[in-house]
């Protein structure tokens, strides 16, 4: 009887540890349906069947709802862990953690209203971007345009039931033009998405701003206050930009994870992972982290003298205005700091317009927005990446150091960089041949979605023919 009740009590302690953790890791996934459902209406304006019936659909259990009047969205399981999320006017939605809804809603800002697009030339503006099949007249000779529509509609077919690619968008820029675009039902050329990492390569351009202008220094210690005393002070803003930090963080997206804890369950990213221990000397390790991005963007905070609201207003005024992306949003933590690792919205366009800027040097209609040599610093490998496959917030295909045929796309040349993010998010550049692709949709897993081969069929659609080198 004894051992039966040493083996019921071990039971009994066991479900009730697990029923704890539960609870422990459930505001992650009421913080995820809140966060997207806010975003995806109030942002994106997509509507909530949608949104239920793609992004949230492995999450029937919770009860999420949105309250427009309120401008919020929120999402709990029998009551328990709830989570809401608040929209303001240029930020975005952010997560009430540890945060009023009229603290947050305090952080919005009027950006503007926007301008015609459709008055306005490509590429500050729309007009001109008729890529239809109707309109290859204005396409260049030396590119098959029917190949490339064919390309293009391949790239939104389902291959397997059981992989779904969810492509939402595409476009194809060659020699600053749009070629071809194509979106799926439900989405358009006035829809934002969500980057997901892709807003990291959007933080590397506003870093390198502040660098041009003189306010941040990339090579001295990084400016965080926790760590004064001890050995990550040695830590750089460049070691952050490349990954090298030695800050231990798990990049997994589940439970017990940094990344879910610091995205949908802390109030300040930032601090989140300023808490991370050195688990590496500084620039010995390549380590693919979430944190190191939210760091940077805290970092970028102590750049601007003007508090909180120059802050928020920086990414619009210094970037977005001066390219056209209009819809762009990068949004918050319920600190106030940009949640740079993952929260970047703009239209297909928009992605567009981020990545011709960088195939064009990091000018823009003549006049430099990045500074001289920022585009060359972002895309040299940073030694400590496999294959050469990582620059300073951008992904790089330049190969292993003298072999370069062992590189992540061997079919495609070693000069191409790209933005990427979850879910299968591309703004892909290749300079040698002035194209730049965008692809965005909802891939899961990951890889339904071949952006090799796809990449080889659009290159395959200019002649000659486009082999990797």
């Amino acid at each position: 009887m004894r051992a039966r009740r040493i083996v019921l009590a071990a039971l009994a302690a066991g479900a009730v540890a697990a029923v704890l953790l539960a609870l422990h890791e459930l505001p992650i996934a009421t913080g995820y349906a809140a966060k997207l459902l806010c975003s995806g209406v109030f942002v994106a304006g997509r509507s909530e069947a949608t949104l239920f019936a793609e992004d949230l659909d492995a999450f029937p259990w919770l009860r999420s709802r949105v309250d427009r009047a309120q401008r919020t969205a929120t999402s709990d399981w029998l009551g328990l862990g709830r989570s809401t999320a608040v929209y303001r006017d240029g930020l975005g939605c952010a997560l009430a953690v540890d945060a009023s809804v009229a603290e947050l809603r305090a952080q919005g800002f009027d950006p503007g209203r926007a301008p015609d697009r459709a008055g306005i030339p490509w590429p500050m503006g729309d007009r001109g971007t008729d890529s239809t099949p109707t309109a290859t007249g204005s396409r260049p000779n030396e590119l098959d345009g029917p190949a490339l529509d064919a390309a293009v509609s391949s790239a939104f077919g389902e291959l397997d039931p059981a992989a779904a690619r969810r492509t939402r968008a595409v476009i194809v820029l060659h020699r600053g033009q749009l070629v071809a675009e194509r979106y799926a039902p439900g989405f358009d050329a006035s829809t934002p998405l969500l980057g997901w990492s892709m807003t990291k390569s959007v933080l590397a351009a506003l870093v390198g701003i502040q660098v041009g202008r003189g306010r941040l220094d990339l090579d001295a210690p990084a400016p965080v206050s926790d760590w004064r005393s001890d050995p990550r002070a040695a830590i750089t803003p460049d070691e952050l930009l490349r990954m090298t930090s030695g800050l231990e963080f798990s990049e997994q997206y589940g439970p017990f994870a940094d990344a879910t804890a610091m995205l949908f369950r802390s109030r300040s990213a930032s601090a989140y992972a300023a808490h991370s221990r050195l688990a590496h000397p500084p620039d010995r390790v390549w380590s693919y982290s979430s944190g190191s991005s939210n760091l940077l963007a805290a970092i970028l905070r102590t750049t601007l003298s003007g508090g909180a609201s120059d802050y928020h207003r920086f990414p619009r005024e210094a970037l977005f205005e001066r390219i056209g992306m209009r819809s762009a949003v990068l949004e918050t933590d319920a600190a106030g700091n940009f949640v740079a690792s993952s929260f970047g919205w703009a239209t297909a366009r928009d992605w567009a317009r981020f990545g011709l800027l960088h195939a064009q040097d990091g000018v823009w209609l003549g006049e430099r927005v990045l500074p001289e040599g920022w585009v060359a610093r972002i895309r040299r490998p940073t030694p400590q990446a496999p294959q050469g496959r990582y620059g300073a917030h951008w992904w790089l295909n330049a190969g292993t150091p003298g072999a370069p045929g062992d590189r992540p796309f061997p079919s495609l040349p070693t000069d191409l960089f790209y933005a990427s993010g979850y879910e299968g998010q591309s703004v892909v550049v290749l300079p040698s041949h002035e194209l730049v692709v965008v692809r965005l949709g909802q891939s899961e897993p990951e890889e339904a979605f071949d952006l090799e081969d796809f990449l080889v069929a659009v290159l395959a659609t200019f002649s000659p023919p486009v082999a990797g080198r």
